[in-house]
């Protein structure tokens, strides 16, 4: 029986080649990344696992159960996740959000355009402490070893702001999304819904391990300053 031989057009084996390697380095990063998430999330845990304790017994004191929310977003793949974090606003809050917006249209105009609230009623005293120092996010690291979100990445949304990424989503949904990232480092709140968009769109396509490690450097100070968080 005759045997069949491919033989590619002179070049044509060295560019598969190359594209190889380069699938192959994408791989190697991704385990790298990956690994570097879990062993800094369950560190994170045991390190901090005093500093929860207190946090989620001053809610439970102080504001009543349940200690945490568990928030669909949107994570790698279009998938969605449950986000946690510790509770910082009322029981009650998806009916407050419409009721203030219904009575005040300055507010309505803010959360249309940003989706956030510089004075938001649904946050309570306490909660308002927790946000303020990032306290309230700790509990993604669960998500981190669980395999739903990232040490760094862009930041998880929701679905109904899919429609405001445009083209940028594919890149958005390529990754998973981070506990902290370029928007964290970059004014947070302060910054404009198209400049959101934009950070995470360079950070997807600017990778790398190095640049991650100098994103989470880039945190403590975003966190000790507290700029645009509200």
């Amino acid at each position: 029986m005759p045997k069949l031989s491919l033989q590619l057009p002179q070049g044509e084996s060295g560019a598969l080649e190359v594209q190889s390697d380069r699938m192959s380095g994408a791989s190697h990063a991704a385990v790298a990344k990956r690994v570097f998430d879990v062993f800094v999330a369950a560190a994170s845990l045991i390190l901090l696992s005093v500093l929860l304790l207190i946090v989620a017994s001053a809610i439970l004191i102080m504001e009543g159960r349940p200690v945490f929310i568990r928030h669909p977003r949107v994570g790698k793949g279009g998938a969605i996740f449950p986000c946690f974090k510790f509770r910082t606003m009322v029981r009650d809050a998806d009916a407050a959000l419409v009721r203030h917006l219904a009575m005040d249209s300055g507010a309505m105009l803010e959360w249309q355009a940003t989706r956030k609230l510089k004075y938001d009623p649904r946050v309570t005293p306490l909660g308002k402490i927790l946000r303020e120092t990032s306290l309230d996010e700790l509990p993604q690291l669960l998500n981190i070893i669980r395999g739903e979100m990232s040490i760094v990445g862009p930041r998880p949304i929701v679905a109904q702001e899919l429609i405001r990424y445009g083209s940028a989503i594919a890149e958005y949904q390529s990754v998973r999304p981070g506990l902290t990232g370029l928007w964290q480092c970059s004014g947070r709140n302060d910054t404009s819904y198209d400049e959101r968009v934009m950070l995470d769109r360079e950070y997807v396509r600017h990778w790398s391990m190095t640049g991650d490690l100098a994103i989470i450097l880039k945190t403590v100070p975003a966190l000790i300053s507290s700029r645009g968080v509200y």
